[in-house]
């Protein structure tokens, strides 16, 4: 697949992953916009772009300096005019479970946002370096806490 083809359909996805894993939508679309240019350089020699350009991409928000709410600037306009922010934008149900999904832990986040975006436990495990079994285990503990959260929101705290 060529690069600008592969871009197109999966900018969005990569931002969402992002933010799935606690990126605001800034630091979202920052971290995967710089996966893109590192992916860019490299494009012929990446044997497994979707999972490639998730883990750069997380490893350049953890790097990020400072989190910042607000930028200072608009993103740029690809050069067919759209924002590449503007292809993620989420609806307040989605905001909600990425909220509820930045209260779990680090780990438990990680395997659901892999989950979320169609990875196997097989392919999540090797990608963590973890175990089919670590895997489900904490995609299973991560479900059951974030109905507990999101049931809670919606029940306004079980009252």
């Amino acid at each position: 697949m060529e690069f600008a083809q592969f871009y197109d359909q999966h900018m969005a996805k990569l931002i969402r992953h992002l933010m799935r894993q606690g990126a605001n939508n800034h630091e979202a679309a920052e971290a995967a916009q710089a996966a893109f240019a590192e992916a860019f350089v490299k494009w012929e020699t990446i044997e497994h772009p979707v999972s490639w350009l998730r883990l750069v991409a997380i490893r350049l928000y953890w790097r990020q300096p400072a989190r910042r709410e607000d930028l200072t600037h608009d993103f740029p306009d690809l050069p067919g005019g759209v924002c590449p922010l503007h292809s993620a934008e989420i609806k307040e149900e989605e905001a909600r479970v990425y909220a509820a999904l930045a209260a779990l832990p680090p780990q438990q986040r990680a395997v659901l946002a892999w989950h979320l975006d169609d990875f196997t436990a097989k392919e999540i495990g090797a990608v963590l370096d973890m175990s089919q079994e670590a895997v489900r285990k904490n995609l299973s503990r991560g479900r059951a806490r974030l109905k507990e959260i999101l049931f809670n929101a919606t029940d306004g705290g079980g009252r």
